[in-house]
């Protein structure tokens, strides 16, 4: 089964996601993979996710990561506090570092620059960072296009860039969840002039804001319509909202394992132009990031050296590459390392 475009196909494959048995997805989610990837290859990627600052004025009330400026548990990490956690990861294999953090009015564009130049020249690593609420962000307060933005982040060495922020991108949904950051539409347009600058992109989706089933359903198929005028996004990885600890959404319960299989199983089938789907054990723990090989996805993430954002909602869920692999080869795959374009490497160290 492939995507919908039609406002008939649309309710069509809506009615399939709400009342399709479980395994029927799945089984559907199976087969794309399966010609996507026939090799059965399960990969996997080494890096650490650097949150360089939580001070935010964003305001998102499904976050429990970020300080308002002027609390006293705000940061902004040096560049060598940076570096030393560059170090750490690199000696244990890996190969990027997904750098990303709040809204912060008060530093300066230069230096962003400074920080990947610093990176490159001292602490040299795949650099996966900055979203595009964050590029948004700079724009607004730089007073720059988002274009120029981006162009000078590649100029000073960004090779990719996280597709974190996306949550629902519907803007009912946002305007509830997220009002402060990017819209629907910018978000998009930012990922669609980094594609056309040359920086590939992940995407992303994260679901029980409150949001409907067709707007999830609008949200995977306008991923689908920039994937298929750039070709620029590496893969999709979805996951439920965190609530605990939120300003906001606290009082909403965990969607479950059941719900996660399903939206997984429909996100394959609808994005069967982007290659990869990527399976967020790190939300749901191991055993279900493992069914999800099963479910579409052909991706088992990272190994995640640090993690903060969904840790800050107590959602904690840690690992080593030993278990990684011995858990892909239970689910009857041939795990293998990667590089953040899918670049197959040999593994160079257990963590």
């Amino acid at each position: 089964m492939s995507a919908y475009t039609s406002t008939a196909e649309a309710k069509e494959l809506l009615h399939w996601y709400q009342h399709a048995p479980l395994l029927e997805l799945g089984s559907a989610a199976d087969a794309i993979r399966r010609q996507l990837h026939p090799e059965g290859i399960v990969t996997y990627i080494v890096d650490r996710n650097i949150n360089y600052t939580n001070v935010c004025v964003a305001d998102c009330g499904f976050c429990a990561f970020y300080r308002r400026p002027k609390d006293g548990e705000g940061y902004t990490l040096s560049y060598e506090q940076i570096g030393a956690k560059i170090d750490e990861v690199k000696a244990l294999g890996g190969v990027q570092i997904l750098i990303q953090g709040g809204h912060n009015p008060y530093i300066p564009f230069e230096w962003y620059l400074e920080l990947i130049r610093y990176i490159k020249r001292h602490h040299p690593i795949h650099i996966h960072g900055f979203s595009p609420s964050e590029v948004d962000f700079w724009s607004t307060l730089y007073r720059m296009e988002a274009r120029e933005v981006i162009q000078a982040l590649v100029s000073a060495g960004l090779d990719s860039i996280p597709g974190g922020g996306g949550e629902i991108l519907v803007q009912r949904v946002r305007d509830i969840a997220a009002k402060k950051k990017a819209s629907a539409d910018r978000w998009l347009e930012v990922m669609e002039i980094a594609h056309q600058e040359g920086l590939k992109t992940s995407c992303t989706m994260m679901y029980g804001l409150g949001e409907t089933l067709e707007e999830r359903l609008e949200h995977l198929l306008r991923l689908r319509e920039v994937q298929a005028r750039t070709g620029g996004f590496t893969a999709f990885i979805c996951w439920p909202l965190q609530p605990e600890n939120t300003p906001e959404f606290s009082h909403l319960p965990k969607t479950d394992a059941v719900e996660y299989l399903r939206t997984t199983a429909f996100a394959r089938t609808v994005l069967d132009n982007i290659p990869n789907i990527q399976a967020s054990w790190v939300t749901m723990g191991m055993k279900v990031g493992q069914t999800a090989l099963h479910y579409g996805c052909n991706d088992f993430g990272s190994l995640m050296l640090e993690e903060n954002v969904v840790s800050a909602a107590n959602t904690t869920y840690r690992t080593t590459t030993d278990e990684m692999e011995r858990l892909i080869r239970e689910a009857g795959f041939t795990p293998h390392r990667r590089r953040q374009n899918y670049e197959l490497i040999a593994a160079t160290a257990a963590a």
